[in-house]
C-alpha cells in the first residue's frame, strides 16, 4: 500500500479578464447577460493527468519552475484543493506547511493559533497542552507567544507553522517552499528534523527550488512542467534533466537579447555609454562561441569559451591593440587582458579579419557576466570600445562565493572527523587539476589566442605599466566597471 497514491490528477482553474472585475448580480441581470458573465474567458489547467506512487517512509521531493503545478499537487493532496478529475488517496495522518500563515488568524495570539491548528490536524486539547512546550521551544517564540500573530515576521509565521506541522506526529508531512525566509541558524533545525522524520520511517514530500538540497535529502524526484509530470526518478538524474531544460531556455533568452544588438546601426547620445570611439578600426560582429566553435550563451564553470570579433578597417593602420574585459553583474572586473598587455606587437591591417580570444575554461561562479570589448591605440585612443553589450550567464549548482571557483580539495587529520559530500552528488573536488591552474583569483587557466601569431614583444615592462595607467585606456578592463 502507498503512503500517497495520485491517480491521472487534474485541476483546473477558470480565469476571469478585468471587465468582470466589478461585475455585480444586479449589473448582469439589467445587461441581460447573465449566463454570459459566468462563463470565464480562460480555462488554466494546473494539473494535467498527473499520477504519483510514494510508498511509506520515502522522501519525495518536487522540483520545477514557477507555476509548473507543484504547490496546487501538494494543495491537492493535502486536501486543501479538490481535483476537477483524478483521485487521490493518502494513508494516515496528514500535516501540510504549504502557505506562509496559513490557518494562522492575524488577529489571536500565537498561544491561541496553535490550539486550533493543533484543534484542525485531529489533535486533543490535553495533547496539545502536552506538546505546546516543545512547540514554542522548537520555533523560538517564548517572548512572543503571546503576542497577536499580526505582530510576526514572515520567519516567525514559518518557525510556528514549522514547528506546529511536525509536532503533531503525522505520517505524512508536506512542506512547500517555506524554509526559504528561514534563518541561518533554524534552517539546519528544520532539516535535522526531516532527518529525524525519515529515520522514523515517516513519508515526506518536500517541493524547493533549492536543488542541492532536494538531492541530498531526497530518495526520489520529481520534475513538473506546465502541469505536466516530465521526469521521475534518482534525483541526481531528474534534477540534471531539469537543468538541461533551464539552460536551453536560458540560451534562448540570451540569443534573443544577442540578436537585439545591432552594431551597423548608429548609436544614439544616449547610448553613448554603451559604445564609443571613432570607428576607424570597427568592430562589425561579436559571437560566443564553446571551444568545439558552437554559438552559446549558457556555460557551466568547467567549460572553455571562445570570444570571436568582426572587425573592419578601411584604411591601412599600423598602430592597433584588441582588448577584452569581463566583469560580474556587480560591475566587479573579473578578468582583463589586451595584445599590448600580451606582447603582442601590431605590424598592419587592413579590410576585414576575425580576431578570436579563446579561454580554455572560465572557473567562473554562477551568475550573470558582461563583455568589454575594445580596439584602440596603443596610447589608449579608442577606435571602437563595446562595454556591457553582449552577456553569458555561467550556470552551476555550486555554492560558492567571490568571483571565480578555485580548482581545490580537501585533507583532514586523523582526529578531525568530518563527513564528505552524498555520494552521487556533483563532486566539489577535483584532485587531478594541474596545480598551476590556482596561480590566481581572477585568471584561472586561461588561454587567450588571437588571430595573428605572438612576435617580438616592443614594450619594456615599465613601458607597459606606464600605458596601462594611461586613463580611458581598455588596456584596463581588470579596472572596476560603473556600478549597473
Amino acid at each position: 500500500m502507498y503512503a500517497i497514491d495520485v491517480d491521472n490528477v487534474t485541476r483546473i482553474y477558470q480565469k476571469y479578464s478585468a471587465r468582470h472585475r466589478f461585475q455585480t448580480f444586479k449589473s448582469a441581470l439589467l445587461k441581460g447577460d447573465f449566463l454570459r458573465a459566468l462563463r470565464p474567458d480562460e480555462l488554466v489547467m494546473a494539473l494535467d493527468g498527473v499520477s504519483l506512487k510514494i510508498e511509506k517512509g520515502q522522501t519525495f521531493g518536487i522540483i520545477g519552475e514557477n507555476g509548473s503545478g507543484k504547490s496546487t499537487l501538494l494543495k491537492v493532496v493535502a486536501g486543501i484543493a479538490k481535483p476537477s478529475s483524478g483521485r487521490v488517496r493518502t494513508q494516515g495522518k496528514v500535516s501540510a506547511l504549504i502557505e506562509l500563515g496559513a490557518g494562522f488568524h492575524p488577529e489571536i495570539t500565537g498561544r491561541e493559533n496553535v490550539t486550533i491548528n493543533g484543534i484542525m490536524l485531529g489533535l486533543s486539547k490535553k495533547e496539545i497542552h502536552q506538546k505546546f512546550d516543545e512547540i514554542v521551544r522548537f520555533a523560538e517564540l517564548e517572548e512572543f507567544i503571546d503576542a497577536p500573530v499580526k505582530t510576526y515576521s514572515s520567519g516567525m509565521y514559518m518557525r510556528l507553522g514549522f514547528s506546529v506541522a511536525i509536532n503533531v506526529n503525522p505520517d505524512i508531512l508536506l512542506i512547500d517552499e517555506v524554509l526559504a525566509v528561514g534563518d541561518a541558524s533554524f534552517v539546519p533545525k528544520c532539516l535535522d528534523r526531516i532527518d529525524d522524520f525519515r529515520r522514523r520511517k515517516k513519508t515526506i514530500l518536500f517541493v524547493s527550488h533549492d536543488l542541492p538540497t532536494v538531492a541530498k535529502i531526497c530518495d526520489k524526484v520529481a520534475w513538473m512542467k506546465g502541469g505536466k509530470l516530465m521526469m521521475v526518478g534518482e534525483p541526481k538524474r531528474v534534477v540534471d534533466a531539469y537543468l538541461q531544460d533551464v539552460t536551453v531556455k536560458q540560451e534562448e533568452k540570451f540569443e534573443e537579447r544577442s540578436k537585439a544588438i545591432d552594431l551597423e546601426q548608429k548609436f544614439e547620445e544616449e547610448r553613448r555609454e554603451n559604445r564609443w570611439g571613432d570607428r576607424a578600426v570597427e568592430i562589425k560582429k561579436v559571437r560566443l562561441l564553446s571551444l568545439k566553435g558552437v554559438e552559446k550563451h549558457v556555460f557551466a564553470p568547467e567549460e572553455g569559451m571562445v570570444v570571436e570579433m568582426e572587425v573592419e578597417s578601411p584604411a591601412l593602420v599600423k598602430d592597433f591593440v584588441f582588448g577584452v574585459g569581463v566583469f560580474n553583474s556587480q560591475g566587479v572586473a573579473c578578468y582583463g587582458t589586451n595584445t599590448s598587455l600580451e606582447d603582442y606587437v601590431p605590424v598592419s591591417f587592413r579590410g576585414r579579419g576575425i580576431v578570436a580570444f579563446r579561454i580554455g575554461r572560465l572557473g567562473l561562479i554562477n551568475g550573470t557576466y558582461y563583455l568589454d570589448l575594445a580596439v584602440h591605440k596603443k596610447d589608449g585612443y579608442p577606435f571602437d570600445y563595446l562595454r556591457n553589450l553582449y552577456s553569458f550567464l555561467v550556470s552551476s549548482t555550486d555554492r560558492d562565493e567571490g568571483i571565480a571557483r578555485l580548482p581545490h580539495d580537501w585533507s583532514f587529520s586523523p582526529k578531525i572527523r568530518i563527513r564528505p559530500p552524498k555520494t552521487g552528488g556533483k563532486a566539489r573536488v577535483n584532485p587531478s587539476t594541474p596545480r598551476h591552474e590556482c596561480r590566481g583569483l581572477l585568471r584561472v587557466n586561461p588561454e587567450p589566442r588571437f588571430s595573428s601569431p605572438p612576435l617580438k614583444a616592443g614594450l619594456s615592462v615599465g613601458e607597459r605599466v606606464k600605458k596601462a595607467e594611461t586613463p580611458g585606456n581598455p588596456k584596463n578592463a581588470v579596472k572596476k566597471n560603473k556600478k549597473r
